[in-house]
C-alpha cells in the first residue's frame, strides 16, 4: 500500500497537468493543420480518401472495444472515428473532450434500410434502445480512420 502511495506521488511530479490531461495514440494528430468542420462537410465528396485533420468535442465511444469514437464537429454533424479493433482503444472517459484525429476521410451515402441497419449496429454496441421505424430518410456517414489522434 506504502509503496503504491509513493510510485503514485512521483508519477504525479514527474507528468505536467497538461501531459496528464491528454492522450494520444501513434504519436498524436497533427494538430497543425486542422481543417475547418464546415468546409470539410459541405465539400465532403472533394475529400473523400484524403488524409486531413479534425477538431470536434467527444460525444460517444465504443462501449464494447473503444474502437470508435463520435465527435461533434459543428452544431448539427458528427464524424465517426474508426479503427480496427484493437488498434487504438478510445476510452470512456473521453466522452465530452476535444479531440483531434487525422486520417483518411470517408463519405458513405447510405440508403434507408442500411441506414437503419447502421444505426441499429451503433445503437446496440453502445446497450442503447433503437426505433428502426423512427428513421425515414437516408443517411450520410463521414468517417475517419486514423493514423493519429489526441484527446485533450
Amino acid at each position: 500500500m506504502v509503496t503504491r502511495t509513493v510510485l503514485g506521488l512521483l508519477l504525479a511530479l514527474c507528468i505536467s497537468p497538461a501531459q496528464a490531461q491528454s492522450l494520444e495514440f501513434a504519436g498524436g494528430a497533427d494538430r497543425t493543420n486542422v481543417i475547418d468542420a464546415t468546409k470539410l462537410l459541405s465539400q465532403a465528396q472533394q475529400y473523400h480518401q484524403s488524409e486531413v485533420t479534425v477538431k470536434g468535442t467527444v460525444t460517444k465511444v465504443c462501449k464494447k472495444r473503444g474502437c470508435w469514437m463520435t465527435l461533434n464537429v459543428d452544431n448539427t454533424e458528427q464524424i465517426t472515428v474508426k479503427v480496427r479493433d484493437g488498434d487504438m482503444v478510445f476510452p470512456m472517459s473521453a466522452v465530452g473532450k476535444t479531440a483531434y484525429a487525422t486520417g483518411r476521410f470517408e463519405v458513405f451515402e447510405l440508403t434507408l434500410e442500411k441506414s437503419r441497419r447502421y444505426l441499429a449496429h451503433k445503437a446496440e454496441e453502445n446497450g442503447e434502445v433503437f426505433d428502426a421505424d423512427a428513421i425515414q430518410k437516408p443517411i450520410t456517414v463521414y468517417r475517419i480512420k486514423p493514423r493519429a489522434v489526441t484527446i485533450l
